[in-house]
């Protein structure tokens, strides 16, 4: 399934180590015609890093995306009832964004705006980033695997030596994995076949 012309959420939560490698996959995806929708957690609004200003990154995402970002809950909530979304993809999603979406936690723009999209039977592509994926976020990534309509980014550990817990996706897969996710939500459990 193209991307051309779908509406796609674009959350992004604080690992701002793969800042770079995500803001290279947002301009590849404004390349295909998708119409992209950023969403910025708190974090991200008000930590700087030695990774650069995210003032700077959020205005770079925001005029590449061409939309105005979501920056409040109360902006993401209407996601849900008005149901222009096609998919959401948080990229990065840190091990505590993880955390709470598996646990039902809606204190941020980005976790407001997954729990209104998947309130309408449309896929969540998560791109994984965090340090205890191994450890004690484990238990959350084999919960989001058996939810329904939530997809994951192929990932792997970053650093075995160093950081044996830590694991990343391979952003270079977004497209690929956005791609399969919306053939994926195709699917119609009424008529069981693939709607064309």
């Amino acid at each position: 399934m193209e991307l051309n012309g779908k509406n796609i959420g674009l959350a992004i939560t604080g690992s701002f180590c793969t800042f770079s490698k995500i803001e290279q996959e947002i301009l590849k995806l404004k390349e295909t015609g998708a119409i992209l929708h950023p969403i910025f957690s708190a974090n991200v609004q008000t930590t700087d890093s030695r990774f650069g200003d995210t003032g700077d990154f959020i205005r770079r995402i925001s005029g590449a995306a061409g939309n105005a970002p979501i920056l409040h809950i109360e902006e993401a909530e209407p996601i849900g009832p008005r149901a222009y979304l096609d998919l959401l993809l948080i990229a990065p999603c840190t091990g505590n964004t993880l955390a709470k979406l598996a646990n039902g936690i809606t204190d941020t723009p980005v976790l407001m705006a997954a729990k209104a999209h998947l309130r309408n039977g449309k896929p969540l592509v998560i791109s994984l980033s965090t340090n205890d994926a191994l450890g004690i976020n484990f238990k959350n990534i084999g919960e989001l695997f058996n939810a329904k309509n939530i997809y994951f980014v192929p990932f792997g550990q970053d650093d075995c030596l160093k950081k044996p817990c830590s694991m990343t996706a391979r952003t270079e897969l977004i497209q690929d994995t956005l791609k399969e996710a919306l053939e994926a939500g195709s699917f119609s459990l009424l008529s069981g076949a693939y709607k064309v």
